[in-house]
């Protein structure tokens, strides 16, 4: 099994609840592809020390788990996936930076 583990950060605080729903949306399109095997979201846990960090703070991470790089490569181009980076980037701004891995546990 490959993961890939993607942090997201948006350029601006946005409201729980589109967090929430930002979260949900992603969960639903990744399982419908039938690309992914297993799809964990997660909200960032915010702690004092956050306001140190020295790059950017999250507002959520992503798991998703992969059969192979094959497989990983094919949910780059999932369908729909463009539709939903595009409205939610045009609604809240935000930024990805992602990890392809061995499960680490």
């Amino acid at each position: 099994m490959i993961h890939h583990t993607m942090i997201v950060a948006f350029d601006s605080p946005i409201p729980a609840s589109e967090l929430e729903q930002y979260l949900k949306e992603f969960e639903e399109l990744v399982t419908a592809s039938g690309l992914i095997e297993t799809c964990v979201v997660r909200p960032h846990l915010r702690v004092p020390g956050d306001d140190h960090a020295p790059v950017a703070v999250a507002d959520a991470i992503v798991q998703l788990g992969v059969s192979d790089l094959d497989a990983l490569e094919a949910s780059f181009a999932m369908p729909g996936v463009g539709e939903f980076i595009g409205r939610w980037q045009a609604r809240h701004p935000y930024k990805a930076i992602w990890a392809n891995h061995e499960p680490l546990a």
